[in-house]
């Protein structure tokens, strides 16, 4: 299968229009007219998930994140940036990142990381399109029910790869509106749509006093809140092109 008739699949989803102007998703390596066998899908391109690509005959990869977000003026080996590229090219693996075009997208990151948090009637914490309100970076929702902080604090570790949460002190004692954001912090957005608790990744030490009491923030880390990644890439493939074989990346 051609590598722009993946393309097409997955930026019918996410299209690339929604990427931040900052970003650099797409195909990073390879050609749209190249023909490919099987995809690996990963959260980022390294050398431990290339060494998986090459042993199980991947010839594509599709990652959240791009191996290359600033530009390269050189290839000497010197990063992991220019060894994952240059060992991709040698290889002839194709290497295509959905990244915050994914996270925009109506049902994209935050939305099916708040689902498997149990949070619903959802809707999108900052719109970035006025035409479409379901586009745009996080999401606000109610639980069916309200349960205690400390009891949500255990459902994020049990339904998420998260071993340890950084969170600030848990003033409130029983959550029903929670906001989610994967990878970034919206901590003024959280409090203006009245979270009890905010989920979200990459807070710095100040950013725990910011709430104030008015709500509890939850740090689950930029890895874990993005994993999510993986299993949306695969359902978009795997329900839309039957013939092509996708896999998960164990990395």
């Amino acid at each position: 299968m051609k590598i722009r008739d993946i393309a097409e699949v997955i930026e019918r989803y996410a299209p690339l229009r929604l990427q931040e102007s900052y970003d650099n998703a797409g195909l990073i390596v390879g050609r749209p007219e190249d023909e490919v066998h099987q995809a690996l899908l990963a959260v980022d391109v390294t050398e431990e998930v290339l060494d998986e690509a090459e042993q199980t005959g991947c010839d594509l990869i599709v990652t959240h994140h791009p191996i290359v977000f600033h530009a390269l003026k050189r290839f000497n080996s010197a990063t992991y940036v220019e060894r994952c590229v240059e060992r991709a090219i040698r290889r002839g693996i194709a290497l295509y990142a959905c990244h915050t075009n994914l996270d925009s997208a109506p049902g994209g990151m935050s939305w099916r990381l708040a689902e498997m948090l149990g949070v619903e009637e959802l809707r999108v914490l900052q719109p970035t399109d006025p035409a479409d309100g379901r586009v745009g970076f996080g999401v606000v929702g109610e639980l069916p029910q309200s349960m205690s902080v400390r009891d949500f604090m255990r459902r994020i570790q049990e339904r998420l790869p998260v071993q340890v949460i950084r969170h600030s002190e848990l003033v409130k004692e029983q959550v029903r509106r929670v906001a989610v954001c994967t990878g970034a912090s919206l901590l003024g957005e959280a409090r203006r749509a009245q979270a009890d608790v905010y989920v979200t990744s990459d807070l710095k030490y100040n950013d725990f006093m910011t709430p104030d009491g008015a709500f509890v923030v939850a740090d689950i880390g930029h890895f874990e809140s993005e994993y999510c990644a993986i299993d949306i890439l695969f359902d978009i493939l795997s329900k839309n092109l039957f013939t092509f074989a996708v896999r998960k990346s164990v990395n």
